[in-house]
């Protein structure tokens, strides 16, 4: 069976999405049973440059990327879609099965913007392929239930564990350092995190967090500097795979305040690095994050729960401990690549017989 993997560049791209894809194409066991190879749709850069290259990139397809019999297509939530629906289109008239993995953690509210005729133009995407992939079982339902589809599956990000064990230390070495892992601006909180410093560090004066990411880089210094937090938190701007190896080998514990999310890997990759957790009750955090059991969940936007929870780490040794333990347990258990590719190749195989 000959497989294509379609979304941005697992090797060029930045985000969960190229990370995903690259831990498949890079699972030797999963590309010993399936010709796997992957092709890029997507190129990070300004609006005009994103277009060029897609335009390129779907011709291109069109005319050299026939002979695979599952599609595997990756999209998020706005243009994305739209972007990935002439792949399924295209696709589907050559007769060849497409799995549709979603990934958009604002994918529901993008939807609830559009016209009606866009609308119907997202749920005929999803209605042709073979096979809808959600995150999790809330959004699962979810789609059901607005889109009229009943071939939806869930399929979990997963992660690989070995890649990681660098990065794993005792947390009470470092147990007043916090990280953060994504794109900065207000859905993923990074200004909330930045007030809730500014209260925390009036009882917690050592406290000590790191910004990894791009986005709203510029506009995050200016409110760290303008609240005299420079000593408090550090703007390290995107980070590689090893520079995020370093980040995570150095602190105790991940925060990610999130306004929507999917099943961010973020979360997972700390998880994986025995990280206590701070994050929100939105997506498919609570089904991986178990408030008190192996992480704090607060609510979006709430500015004191959110410091009370970084003080709560700095001062309870024996709770951050534990959680620590309880994260690397459970991703060994449920969220390795190990397991994720698994479910994968039952999906591949239900799509041939």
């Amino acid at each position: 069976m000959r497989v294509l993997v379609v979304g941005p560049s697992p090797f060029k791209s930045k985000g969960g999405m190229a990370t995903v894809i690259k831990e498949i194409i890079e699972d030797r066991d999963l590309c010993d049973i399936y010709n796997i190879e992957s092709y890029s749709s997507y190129a990070d850069g300004n609006k005009v440059y994103v277009l060029f290259y897609s335009l390129i990139s779907f011709a291109w397809f069109f005319l050299t990327k026939r002979n695979y019999d599952v599609y595997h297509i990756h999209a998020a939530s706005r243009g994305s879609t739209f972007r990935k629906g002439w792949y399924v289109k295209t696709v589907k008239k050559w007769k060849k099965k497409v799995v549709f993995h979603i990934h958009g953690a604002q994918y529901m509210e993008f939807y609830d913007e559009l016209s009606n005729k866009k609308k119907g133009n997202v749920r005929d995407i999803l209605k042709v392929s073979d096979l809808v992939v959600a995150l999790s079982n809330d959004w699962k339902n979810k789609f059901e239930k607005t889109f009229g589809i009943t071939n939806c599956v869930v399929l979990e990000n997963g992660i690989n564990v070995s890649g990681l064990a660098l990065a794993v230390n005792s947390p009470i070495e470092h147990q007043k350092e916090f990280v953060m892992l994504g794109r900065m601006g207000k859905r993923k909180g990074t200004f909330d995190l930045v007030c809730a410093v500014e209260k925390a560090v009036k009882m917690e004066p050592e406290l000590k967090c790191y910004l990894a990411g791009d986005g709203e880089v510029e506009k995050v210094k200016k409110l760290v500097a303008g609240k005299h937090l420079e000593k408090n938190i550090i703007i390290i701007g995107w980070a590689d795979f090893e520079k995020k190896i370093s980040l995570l080998s150095n602190v105790s514990t991940v925060v990610l305040p999130s306004y929507n999310e999917g099943l961010p890997m973020a979360i997972l990759e700390g998880m994986a690095c025995g990280k206590a957790i701070i994050s929100t009750k939105v997506g498919a955090i609570p089904e991986v994050i178990k408030d008190g059991k192996n992480g704090i969940l607060i609510n979006p936007g709430d500015v004191d729960a959110l410091a009370a929870a970084l003080v709560k780490c700095c001062r309870n040794t024996v709770m951050i401990s534990q959680m620590s333990i309880s994260n690397m347990t459970k991703i060994n258990e449920e969220y390795s690549t190990a397991i994720m590719h698994s479910k994968l190749m039952k999906f591949y195989n239900q799509l041939m017989r």
